[in-house]
């Protein structure tokens, strides 16, 4: 049985080879994200309401400074390799290689913003 037209196989338009890769590491960040996600709602949780300084002292403490590092990585990381996924679906040409480009350095730099506002809040 084939799978491809004969005008397929001569452009070789067929499986880019990519999508097992793509598939498990969403599934990997999906899962990471189901069990993330509880925890860090509940840590944020705890810190919300408090004064200034009951903030920083609650994320000075190494669990919940961790925790919440661990999911902004993990979550930017999941939106960026979803986002980038969609816009190789829908949009083409130089415009598709620029926002490909643009989705990686946003999410690098809201990872690099989060992780750097954290540190400064826990020491």
């Amino acid at each position: 049985m084939r799978y491809l037209t004969d005008r397929k196989r001569a452009e070789g338009l067929g499986s880019a080879g990519q999508g097992t890769h793509h598939h498990w590491q969403m599934m990997v960040g999906s899962i990471g994200l189901v069990l993330l996600m509880p925890f860090f709602i509940f840590v944020f949780g705890m810190a919300l309401g408090g004064t200034r300084e009951e903030v920083i002292a609650f994320f000075s403490r190494p669990f919940p400074a961790v925790l919440t590092a661990l999911t902004l990585f993990v979550a930017i990381s999941h939106f960026k390799r979803e986002a980038q996924e969609a816009v190789e679906d829908y949009v083409h040409g130089t415009t598709g290689k620029l926002l490909h480009m643009a989705v990686g350095a946003l999410a690098w730099t809201t990872i690099a913003a989060g992780l750097f506002a954290l540190v400064r809040l826990a020491l």
